[in-house]
């Protein structure tokens, strides 16, 4: 399985990083004007949502067709969390060995699903998107193995507690940590971790991400709209307050709470 796009997926994907680069460009100003200075997030990432972008029918089009493509909301998902039908789904596109992800997954996504996910407004959706290679697939495999017995979400944040590269993502330090989050049959996570299916849904969650452009970790789709990087809480919450209320005003989603 690739860990960087290939020659040929970057260019089917070309125009996707365009209209992905045109929007956080075109809403990035005017929220970081309201996100607290001095903030410590990724160099270089790029703001969520404001309230212009509601005002552009065409930008508007853009995010409601991403997320169309994006949210699954598939039944009995074990790597999603909040109802099927909540009004706004968080896309995250995640490695194992990215410290940023990481500081997400233990500083913001608490607070998320708290305030938003526990209220029936957010469904977070995780993608396995792998950049660092080998160890971080294999951590990947052993995410969507969890899953298979209902602990996905108990070894993600087992992974993400603390920072853990090479050897740390060794298989026999993954069953370990399978175990303490819960895992009951390990032999069956170990025959999971290293089956077809397991591959066939990393890829699927990685080809997606190529497709709609993604070419660092952690980034985010909510509702369609892009955040870059692990931004302040305050830069989703408003984003995610943004992105429901233009819901009110739309079809509601399709299906029930999980």
């Amino acid at each position: 399985m690739p860990t960087s796009a290939s020659p040929a997926r970057k260019l089917a994907a070309l125009g996707a990083v365009l209209a992905l680069v045109v929007a956080v460009i075109a809403i990035g100003v005017a929220i970081a004007k309201s996100a607290q200075s001095g903030r410590d997030t990724e160099p270089g990432a790029a703001p969520a949502a404001s309230p212009e972008a509601e005002e552009d029918p065409a930008r508007q089009k853009m995010f409601d067709d991403l997320a169309k493509r994006t949210s699954r909301r598939a039944d009995g998902d074990p790597l999603a969390v909040g109802k099927k039908n909540a009004p706004v789904v968080l896309v995250e596109y995640a490695d194992y060995q990215c410290s940023f992800c990481g500081r997400f997954t233990r500083e913001t996504q608490p607070e998320l699903i708290k305030k938003y996910v526990d209220a029936g407004t957010l469904r977070i959706e995780f993608r396995n998107f792998t950049v660092f290679g080998a160890d971080s697939e294999r951590a990947a495999r052993a995410s969507w193995a969890a899953g298979q017995q209902g602990k996905f979400w108990q070894l993600h944040d087992a992974l993400y507690a603390k920072t853990r590269k090479g050897a740390a993502l060794a298989e026999d330090k993954l069953v370990g940590l399978a175990r303490s989050s819960g895992v009951d049959d390990i032999d069956t996570f170990r025959t999971d971790m290293k089956s077809a299916d397991a591959d066939k849904a990393l890829k699927k969650d990685q080809d997606e991400g190529y497709q709609l452009g993604v070419q660092s970790t952690p980034s985010f789709l909510i509702n369609g709209r892009p955040v870059a990087g692990a931004q302040p809480l305050a830069v989703f919450s408003q984003a995610i307050e943004e992105a429901a209320r233009t819901a009110k005003h739309q079809p509601a989603a399709k299906g029930g709470g999980k």
